[in-house]
């Protein structure tokens, strides 16, 4: 039996969390999409649940403090080995994410999932 009875796919930092429960209070429900390179690179787009629309060609990775967080499945092709962390950082991105105006932006740290958590993965 595997010690990893549930891995998630994607976390967040403390500061990430904050920022999230800030724009909750702003905007209402949030969700994420992991932008696949336009306009701002590839990083993680905050909106307002619903109005991004995400389709069969989305994959969900999860949520993160009760937001769903989506990828591409063509990106997913290309991240499915990695644990994606939400964090934040000062600057202002050029993306149409909700956090952009007040100064900060989303950004993905990573770490490569290890070989027994990829086989619990797998069981999912």
């Amino acid at each position: 039996m595997l010690a990893y009875p549930h891995i998630a796919r994607v976390l967040a930092t403390d500061e990430a969390l904050d920022l999230i429960e800030r724009l909750r209070e702003m905007h209402g429900p949030l969700m994420f999409h992991q932008s696949g390179g336009c306009c701002d690179g590839s990083q993680p787009m905050c909106f307002t649940q619903g109005e991004f629309k995400t389709g069969s060609s989305d994959v969900l990775l999860g949520e993160v403090d009760r937001c769903p967080f989506f990828m591409s499945a063509d990106q997913f092709g290309y991240w499915k080995h990695t644990q994606l962390i939400l964090d934040v950082t000062p600057g202002r991105g050029s993306s149409f994410s909700l956090e952009i105006p007040l100064g900060v932006r989303f950004l993905i740290r990573s770490r490569v999932f290890t070989e027994d958590e990829l086989a619990a993965l797998a069981g999912d």
